[in-house]
This record gives structure tokens, sequence and C-alpha cells, in this order.
């Protein structure tokens, strides 16, 4: 393991330590831990520069198979947040209405959320309270949130931003192979591929070391087809570069899936063994024929055959996907009609091929597994099916009928609050700026009883709050997440926290005290972790072989896992449906799916559509990356990408200040004039509050299977801000 600094930022405590713990192997200081940002969970080391002792350096992990050392510029200052000014060290509460919010010591900052909650409760019923969580948060963290909900609170409305993420993914995998994990191998799988289709995904600056792997296949001869409308930096580096109209993957995905059959190019064999459905999703690509496809989706015909002929002729091959084709209100059908590019072809369950989904947040895998989605229970468990409440209801040790049932989902549960949810009790997330129609968003947090926040720093969310608790980090907890592979793995802590600062599990642990639970809420996360396992044995996502000390042993363990407890444990399963799908009869389900518009298409007042996404130096909400210098000098801020077509029209060269309005909203900020996107298309980071919040524009229509909102498409019309 190296221990070569790439960063250091200080840590210190308000006594000027920082406790580090003992490595794991090896014999320097460093603390092998993971990045707090995305779902590689890249490893990192942790460990105090050696001439000042209040300052934490990260250090190379060679050795851990995701990103073999290599780290972005994000991960590389990580640590600045552990610095007492960069975040909360105290909690706030707001102690008359509209004052402002006054610091205060822990016992008037509890009791003020207890007796929030509980008043909510009293006057209107327990599902008045509401809990949203977040795709950061720990497993332990997440596992105990949703049982502080459905038990302490009773309320079934909880719903976490991991919504947002891959919800459309995940109900088209469960559709089709009866199981979703991002993804069913290996990331290492990539790079010895042969074809890699990438829908609606940006590594290069979302994820930057999986890069490697995309550029690894290449150099071995394979070939990288990108599917987005803006020329990235990903796209930059691909074989074919296919530029949709945003909104129409699914027609395109049809189109090739048309000209796959034309051609005689599908698996018969594979497909009669292993597949339901084939007639039904034939008869509807057949109705997009590749003239209709290029009219809708504006890829030429020629480009369509070269990507069916590359994606097709080799040995192996895989579709990826992110949030280009899922953020839809057709996301899931969007991802179902790729996922049949995979059966038709025989490349689901073959080894180095198949489908996967490039989960975004750095838990939103495990986030929504253990219990704080609206619909699910720990270990991948349906909340409807009574056989799933019976088991985890024994391990809670309450009745299987006090459990309650499905709540809204995230953005339904936002919408909601004000109305019929008066309280909000929010942990790890920004809505005010990352949920779609954000103004709107922001008018409902408002209009709440009361809202208490969780949180390292003080979001444009928490600045609302009637109590904001400041909470640990990253490197000052130790806790499980599940990466992007379902490669469970451990982040240890390698500071203490500033005085002042709780943890989660300790938080929650003293509400349900104050609320009446004495048990059942452990503040030690390997004790929470071992109830998770009991809870999710069993399940789809089952937890129940892997422990601390294995996870420590083998760099993670990849989910299911199940106990072995007479005989030799359970390897984890790095792959996925080699054998059989995890459907009843083993067999994967084609999509019978068409095309249909998205839900808002231009028109003449509203001529363009807006697409969304990030940039390389700020993540998500931006609440922490905003706080770190050296990212916020190279992305300060929003901006507008357009077509020099569209920028010429409209009057503006770069740098001029433009207006972005849609049904929903105004967004200003400045130009990028750019060729690398459509002239019919605009372009805006989502990681700005203010005037620059891309959200505020953005469409909350849902998709009616997995409740994703329209993130990725919606009319707007664009002009020079002084007009």
């Amino acid at each position: 393991m190296s221990a070569t600094p790439v960063s250091t930022a200080s840590a210190a405590s308000e006594s000027g330590k920082a406790a580090v713990h003992a490595p794991r192997r090896g014999d320097d200081r460093a603390v092998d831990t993971h990045c707090p940002y995305c779902s590689l969970q890249c490893g990192m080391g942790l460990v105090p520069a050696p001439d000042r002792p209040t300052r934490v350096a990260v250090t190379e992990r060679v050795a851990f198979p995701v990103n073999r050392g290599a780290l972005c510029g994000k991960g590389r200052t990580a640590p600045a947040l552990l610095a007492s000014g960069a975040r909360l060290t105290t909690p706030l509460v707001r102690r008359s209405p509209g004052g402002p919010l006054e610091e205060a010591d822990w016992d008037e900052a509890l009791a003020r959320v207890a007796e929030g909650l509980s008043r909510t409760r009293e006057q209107h019923g327990a599902d008045a309270v509401g809990v949203f969580g977040g795709g950061g948060l720990t497993n332990e963290k997440a596992y105990l949130l949703g049982k502080f909900a459905r038990l302490v609170l009773g309320t079934s409305q909880i719903d976490y931003n991991g919504r947002f993420c891959m919800s459309s993914a995940a109900a088209a995998g469960n559709k089709a192979f009866g199981l979703d994990r991002g993804l069913p191998f290996p990331l290492a799988d990539v790079a010895r591929t042969d074809c890699v289709i990438l829908v609606g995904s940006n590594p290069a600056e979302t994820m930057p070391p999986a890069l490697r792997y995309f550029t690894d296949m290449r150099q071995r001869g394979g070939k990288l087809i990108v599917v987005d409308p803006r020329r990235t930096r990903t796209a930059e580096q691909a074989d074919l570069h296919l530029a949709p109209r945003p909104g129409t993957d699914l027609a395109l995905a049809l189109g090739m899936l048309h000209l796959i059959v034309a051609e005689g190019r599908t698996d018969e064999e594979y497909i009669a063994e292993r597949t339901t459905g084939w007639p039904a999703a034939r008869a509807a690509a057949m109705a997009h024929w590749p003239e209709l496809v290029e009219r809708i989706t504006g890829v030429p015909v020629p480009q369509l055959r070269e990507a069916v002929r590359y994606f097709c002729e080799a040995r192996s091959a895989m579709v990826l996907t992110a949030r280009g084709p899922e953020q839809q209100a057709k996301g899931t059908d969007t991802v179902g009609a790729w996922i049949n590019l995979t059966l038709a072809t025989g490349r689901a369950g073959r080894p180095l091929s198949g489908y996967g989904c490039l989960t975004g947040q750095g838990n939103g895998q495990g986030g929504r597994e253990h219990g704080q989605k609206a619909d699910q229970l720990p270990g991948y468990r349906s909340l409807t099916d009574p056989a799933a409440r019976a088991h985890v209801a024994e391990v809670w040790g309450v009745d299987p009928d006090s459990l309650p049932g499905p709540g809204r989902s995230a953005y339904e549960l936002l919408d909601a609050l004000g109305r019929d949810v008066r309280s909000l009790l929010l942990l790890g997330s920004n809505p005010v700026v990352s949920a779609p129609r954000a103004a709107h968003v922001e008018e409902r947090i408002r209009a709440l009883d009361f809202l208490a926040v969780c949180d390292v720093v003080l979001s444009e969310t928490a600045e609302l709050a009637d109590v904001v608790l400041p909470v640990a980090q990253w490197a000052e907890e130790t806790g499980t997440m599940t990466n992007l592979e379902g490669r469970v793995l451990l982040r240890r802590r390698a500071v203490t926290p500033p005085p002042g600062v709780r943890s989660d599990l300790e938080v929650l642990n003293s509400l349900a005290t104050r609320l009446g639970w004495e048990k059942g809420f452990p503040t030690d996360a390997e004790e929470a972790f071992a109830e998770l396992r009991r809870a999710s044995a069993g399940g789809k996502a089952d937890y129940s072989g892997i422990t601390y000390r294995r996870i420590a042993e083998e760099d993670g363990v990849f989910w299911p896992c199940p106990e072995s407890p007479d005989g030799p444990r359970h390897p984890g399963t790095p792959r996925l449906f080699l054998d059989r799908f995890a459907t009843p009869d083993g067999r994967a389900r084609f999509a019978d799916v068409t095309h249909r518009a998205s839900a808002e298409e231009p028109d003449e007042e509203y001529p363009l559509l807006l697409t969304t996404g990030r940039v390389l130096a700020q993540y998500q909400s931006g609440a922490q990356t905003r706080r770190v210098p050296t990212l916020n000098s190279a992305a300060p801020g929003a901006f507008v990408q357009l077509h020099p077509l569209l920028a010429e029209r409209v009057g503006v060269q770069d740098g001029d200040p433009v207006a972005v309005t849609s049904r929903r909203g105004r967004a200003v900020a400045p130009a990028k004039v750019s060729r690398d996107i459509r002239p019919d298309t605009v372009f805006m980071p989502f990681h700005w509050a203010g005037e620059g919040r891309a959200n505020t524009l953005t469409n909350p229509a849902l998709d009616p299977t997995s409740r994703m909102p329209e993130f990725k498409v919606c009319a707007v019309r664009v002009e020079r801000a002084d007009d």
C-alpha cells in the first residue's frame, strides 16, 4: 500500500489533535477507507501529515481493485471538509417563527426535534410526519433510518434522494432479470469486453477513475459507442458517438433492435432457452424502422447500422446506462429497450457481456436495499409481501401488522410537504437544489410546521430548518457502503469528529429514546450491521454472510452472500445470472415497449429542449464541493451550454448572461457557446442554488413505474438575460 500523499487538508478538532487508528495492513499510519463521493467508492488511505499532525493526507491504495490508486480531484480534496471551519460543529435552532438560526446545546436541539415530531403525530396522525434520506448514507444509517420511521414514528412517509438516481434502471432490471444490482459483474470486466454501448453517461467527468476501464478496452481493440446529445469528454474518446435528441433514447434502442432482427443478428437459441416475451418485443421493434427512428432521434441511419455492426460482431458486448435514459418519464421502458438488445443478441448472463447501470451516488445501491425507500424493507424485500413483513418484524421484535405500508415516492413526498405531511426529518440531502421543480419544492419546505435536518454543512435546505443537527462525516465514522458493482465495502473511521458533532446513529438513538424506544437503535455501526445482516437474510440483497472482518480481508464482498453456518462460507457473487436469472422460471423477460413523446415537447413558446447534468469539479447539489476552494475555483458557477447557431439566433456571445425559462421558472447563467451540443438543445449543470439553479426549470413528470422525475428533458426558451 502506497503512502504517497496526494492531498492534505486540516481535520483538527478544537483540541488540535486528530486521532488516527492503526492501518488494516502494513506498518504505516494510513487508515484504509473510501472516497465520500460517487458510487465507485474509490479506495484511499488517510494519514496525518508528518510535519503537521493536525492535517490529514490522502494516500493511494493501489491494491484496491476498483480504482487501483487513481483518484479524481474530488477524492483528492475530500479532507478539506473535515476542517471545522468548513462545516457545522454545533446544533442550531430557530427559537421564534421567522427568527434566525441560533446556536444551542444538544439537549435543547434534540428536545425540540422530539417535540416537533410528536406534536405533529398527535395532532395530524403518524403519516403527517415524513422522513427523507440520502444516497450517501451508510448501509447502517439507511437501515436504522427506515426502522426509525416505521417503528418509532409509525409513518409510511419515507423515501430518499436515490429515487432520483437509478430507480428507472432498478425497475427495468427487476422486470427483466428479477433482480436489480447496478452492475451484475465487476467493473474490471468492462476492460475485457469487446464492445460497450454507453447510454447517457459521462464517466470522464462524473467518475474519472472508471474511464481507464473503457480506455483499456479500446486499447485491446474493443469498440466504445457513446449515446449522448452532447459531445462530452467521454464521447470524444468513443469510436462512435450517437447524439439523439433528448428524450428519444427509447426510439433509438428500438431502431437498433429493428436492424438486429432485419439483419438476422439475433441469437435464436439463447432466446428460446433463456428468455420469454420475445414475439411482442420483436413486433414492437419492427414498427420502428430506421428512417422513422432517424426522424425521431436525429441520428442518421448509417450511424445506426454502424452501431449495430459494432455491437453484434463483437465476441462479447455490454450495454451500460446512466441518468440520461433513466431520468425520464418513460425511463423504465427506455432502459428495458436497451436491455432487450442484450437479450436478443444472447449477451445477458454471459461472461464479459450483459447489461449494467452506472449508479451515481456513493451508496445509491445499498441505500435503497435496506429500508429508506418507500416500498422496501431490508434485504431488498417488498413492503407488501406478507412473508417479508413477517421476517423483518421478527428481527425487530414487533407485530407484522404494526408495520405501515408503502408511502409516497421522493418527489411526491416533497410535493405533499406543508399539506398532508406537516413535519419532516431529513438526513444527508439538499432537495432545495437537487429536486425537480426546485422553486416549488422550496416553497413546500417553507410551508412545513417543523423541519429538522441532520447534515455536515449548512446546505440551502438546512438554512430553512427549525433545528439543524451537526453530524459526523465519512472519515470520522465507520460504516459500510455498497458500490456500483454490488461490492459491500468498509469505510473506516480515521479521525475524531470535532467536539459538538455526533454521528447519525447517535442522533437516531437519542431521538428514539426520547420518543419511547430505549432499545433497537445501536450507536455502534458494527452492531447495527449485525442486525442488518439478520434482517436481510433470505432476501434478494442477502448480506447475512458478510462481516466487517470479511470485507477487510477481501477488499469488499459482493452480494448476495448468504450465511453458511454448516458449511464453507459463501464466496459472494461477483457475477450474476450466469446459470439462470432471478425470476421464478429462471428466464429473462423482454420488455414490450414502444416509443412515446416526452412529457413536455417543444412548442412555439418554448421551442428548445433543456437537459441537465454534472461537471468534473462539482458533485450533486454542490453542498460539499462548493465549500472546497480548489474545486470551486475550477467550476465556480452555473452556465448554459448552447450551439453557435442558437447563440447567433439569440444574440449572445460566450460569457453573456443568458436566461433559460420553462413553464416552472427562470434561471440565469453565463453562455458557454460550443459545437459540442445539438442546436435544438441547451445544457445546464445542476450543482448551484440561486439564479443559476437548473432544477428551477426541470419537469417533475414521473415515470409510472419507478416514480423517477423527468430531469433530462423539458421545453424551454432562451434569451439574453438583459432582454
